[in-house]
């Protein structure tokens, strides 16, 4: 695992950083966040879209930056966990995986119960 900066909180330039940030990898060392290469090699999309997912449930809004960066943290730290325990195929993060498990009906299938 790398240890990024260690468990300190983010620092108080964290949200403008985030903003400007290109990659994973970024996200988790302005966040501060230890993550072990291999797993975000494999799962960074997958890992940054649950993060937006649990991010729209926060209201980060007009609140200062150190405790919307905490939040941040604390969101990326959540969404990272899932995917060192499972992978991106059982997560279904993307329509594209969640549609790969839906069952397929013919475009002319009619169910038998809907012909009562």
């Amino acid at each position: 695992m790398t240890a990024c900066h260690g468990h300190a909180a983010p620092g108080p330039d964290a949200m403008a950083r985030l903003h400007a940030a290109g990659s994973a990898e970024e996200f988790f060392d302005i966040l501060r966040v230890p993550y072990d290469p291999a797993v975000v090699q494999v799962a960074r999309l997958h890992i940054l879209k649950r993060m937006g997912e649990y991010l729209a449930g926060e209201d980060i809004e007009g609140v200062p930056d150190t405790v919307a960066a905490a939040r941040c943290r604390s969101v990326l730290e959540r969404a990272y966990e899932e995917f060192v325990s499972s992978s991106p195929l059982e997560q279904r993060v993307f329509k594209v995986l969640k549609q790969a498990v839906e069952p397929k009906q013919p475009k002319n299938f009619v169910p038998f119960d809907s012909l009562k």
